[in-house]
């Protein structure tokens, strides 16, 4: 039964004043970017996109694929035509994000939000510049949540984990724009579009933050790696009376002459715990290899044809090309 056409009218319009509220806060702490690399003959165009100011004094967040490598700065322009140079501080193709510094004072700083409170059908909104039109608005839903998103650099690769799916419209020159939700809090680094109707962004949380805070510090984060390729997979009856019904890592293939192969992993193996932590997925692992696991030995419980096994590796820095 549909409601009356004062109800209707009425929920427009209460939808229509919080678009309007966030668009109102959250535009000035937009920016346009063009980017570009030094050559022999000076600078040439390296890309375009959009970041999000967080701080006054001209920190700014930005996709790393915005800022291809070999690009080391540009100009920025906010949304009343302000113009100022930028340079980039670091970047990390693996969560595909980079910081930005531009210059000056008096940016107009976002307020951070928290992607995991979000939930499915709740309202978020998109500020970007998709075809170089500058703080273009768009609205939707979050549509999905938890998506994964592989990223590379060269040899090394990633998933990014949590990722939001949206249906709020991203186009070209959209990435490294704010997501936003209805309070103008930014919860979300839009990345890509996904399909005809359907952006993804990268969520800001807790881990996002701290990576944001290595790239100010160092330019660059370092991780480990034991030389493995995996994927998700139940794991086998066998280890249910010990370990429960959850996933594990299974091993896909192993790196020759890396941590892995030295620990004696194979293809096959099933990863359960690592450093006494259980890892139920890529994104388990991938969280307990960050940069203080290099050079640190690691206990392994892996099963084999139905046997159980502890091995140790020694993870190795993960060299990022192009980082």
């Amino acid at each position: 039964m549909s409601g009356s056409p004062d109800a209707e009218a009425a929920a427009l319009d209460a939808y229509s004043r919080v678009v309007v509220g966030v668009a109102d806060r959250l535009r000035p702490s937009v920016l346009a970017l063009r980017v570009s690399r030094p050559t022999r003959a000076g600078r040439r165009p390296a890309g375009a996109g959009s970041a999000v100011v967080l701080s006054a004094d001209g920190l700014a967040l930005t996709n790393a694929h915005v800022v291809p490598a070999g690009a080391d700065g540009g100009r920025a322009w906010t949304p009343d035509g302000d113009d100022r140079a930028f340079r980039v501080v670091g970047r990390d193709p693996l969560t595909d994000l980079a910081v930005l510094r531009v210059e000056g004072l008096g940016l107009a700083p976002a307020e951070l939000g928290d992607a995991s409170g979000l939930r499915i059908g709740q309202l978020v909104v998109a500020i970007g510049n998709p075809q170089g039109l500058a703080g273009s608005v768009s609205a939707g839903v979050v549509s999905a949540l938890g998506r994964t998103l592989p990223a590379r650099a060269g040899t090394a690769s990633r998933l990014i984990d949590d990722v939001i799916q949206t249906d709020a419209a991203l186009n070209p020159g959209s990435s490294g724009g704010a997501l936003a939700d209805a309070h103008g809090r930014v919860v979300g680094v839009n990345t890509a579009v996904a399909g005809v109707g359907l952006g993804l962004a990268v969520p800001v949380n807790a881990a996002t933050q701290a990576v944001v805070a290595t790239l100010v510090a160092r330019g660059r984060v370092e991780r480990a790696h034991l030389g493995i390729a995996g994927g998700r997979r139940p794991l086998p009856p066998a280890g249910w009376g010990r370990w429960g019904r959850r996933d594990a890592v299974e091993v896909v293939d192993v790196m020759p002459g890396g941590p892995a192969a030295r620990a004696g992993l194979r293809p096959e193996d099933v990863l359960v715990e690592v450093d006494g932590r259980r890892v139920d997925g890529v994104p388990a692992l991938q969280a307990l290899l960050d940069g203080g696991a290099v050079g640190r030995a690691l206990d392994l419980v892996v099963l084999r044809a139905g046997r159980e096994l502890r091995l140790r590796a020694v993870p190795e820095a993960l060299e990022v090309d192009g980082a």
